[in-house]
């Protein structure tokens, strides 16, 4: 059974409104797929389990992100973390793979399976063309998961990607979130989306109609924090639940990371996408996060307003761009989006056990929702 969103339950998160799905998957064509990979149970056998794990895969325009690139941009508060791929990415300005999430050390199998995905549906890769370097993200699942077996195998991308669809995205411990933990809580998979208008008469190119209205989604891989830190709609929560749950095995010391997938239909340019990963890190910084040593918030952001083909006979391309004094709006937005979608990761997760029976409990929402009711934070 679904647990119910963050926002059904009444807790506030600024003043823009959501999309029809309040997810990633808002924006026009991005699409989200996963695949769950739970196996074994009890004392920790390299290579046999247990297995708590999985992979998250984004596509900006479906199956079309080879030839028809979209702009790309991200930001890197703290590098304790990866995400391969992003190098060119800042380089370039474009983005022409998938983008997927795993744990750490699946990330060569996730890149090399995604390279051997594209590579049989554009056999010119490698050959007559450039090759290609895939965007993978990771967070460190070990305190659950058998991570030195490496159980991600090429089928696991395949189907994550191939069954990557629009509509409502899975949360909490499924993918790339199985084995994550969220301010030492269950965490994981988290999304939420803005519907932002924005003031001002709009360029008319003569193609299709113009509009001042534009969509924010976000989606995070979410695994970082201590329970003492955490803040939800302003409040200090941590140091009501810190302790009720002091004897709680935890991680010894304050590692995890987040990265942070922000998708828009604001046609913006690279630096543009830059500048708005930094305000997602603000809407890390909400939840309680000071970035950590250990901790790697990594921050992946593209837009689909603008298609970049990879074979024209012309040698120039027109787009279009939002100034940037109008790009307050999607700033707020994607703040506002960033925090949403981790305490909806924390929310949906499950109760988790995993290598040497380490458990991990569900975040303890009637708790969290009551307590903000009495301080007045939820009506």
């Amino acid at each position: 059974m679904l647990k119910p969103r963050a926002r059904a339950l009444g807790i506030p998160f600024g003043t823009y409104k959501p999309g029809r799905w309040n997810a990633l998957t808002d924006v026009p064509g991005v699409t989200v797929g996963h695949t769950t990979i739970v196996r074994g149970e009890g004392a920790l056998k390299v290579g046999k389990g247990p297995v708590r794990t999985g992979v998250t895969a984004i596509l900006p325009n479906g199956a079309k992100i080879y030839d028809e690139r979209v702009i790309g941009g991200g930001f890197v508060l703290n590098g304790a973390g990866e995400v391969s791929g992003l190098m060119q990415v800042f380089e370039w300005g474009l983005i022409e793979t998938p983008i997927l999430l795993t744990n750490t050390y699946a990330v060569g199998q996730v890149a090399d399976a995604t390279v051997a995905y594209l590579s049989e549906r554009h056999p010119e890769i490698g050959r007559t063309d450039d090759v290609v370097l895939p965007i993978v993200g990771e967070c460190d699942d070990s305190f659950l998961n058998d991570i030195v077996g490496r159980h991600v195998k090429p089928e696991h991308v395949v189907a994550a990607i191939e069954t990557a669809a629009t509509g409502p995205v899975a949360e909490g411990s499924v993918g790339a979130g199985t084995g994550m933990m969220t301010f030492e809580y269950a965490g994981g998979i988290g999304t939420a989306s803005r519907r932002v208008t924005i003031e001002g008469e709009l360029l008319d190119t003569g193609t299709a109609a113009a509009t001042n209205r534009f969509t924010v989604g976000v989606l995070v891989l979410s695994n970082f924090g201590r329970v003492i830190d955490l803040r939800i709609a302003g409040f200090p929560l941590g140091a009501v639940l810190a302790p009720k749950y002091a004897g709680t095995l935890k991680r010894p010391v304050n590692v995890g990371s987040i990265i942070t997938v922000v998708a828009t239909d604001a046609p913006l340019l690279s630096h543009q996408l830059s500048r708005l990963s930094k305000r997602a890190a603000l809407g890390i910084g909400r939840m309680g996060s000071y970035g950590s040593h250990y901790s790697g918030e990594i921050v992946v952001a593209f837009s689909t307003a603008n298609r970049v083909p990879r074979k024209t006979k012309r040698m120039t391309t027109r787009i279009e761009i939002l100034l940037d004094e109008r790009l307050d709006p999607l700033y707020e937005a994607v703040i506002e989006a960033t925090e949403e979608a981790i305490v909806n990761a924390l929310f949906a997760a499950r109760d988790m056990k995993g290598v040497d029976d380490h458990f991990v409990p569900a975040a303890p929402v009637d708790d969290i929702v009551s307590e903000l009711k009495t301080r007045g934070f939820v009506k």
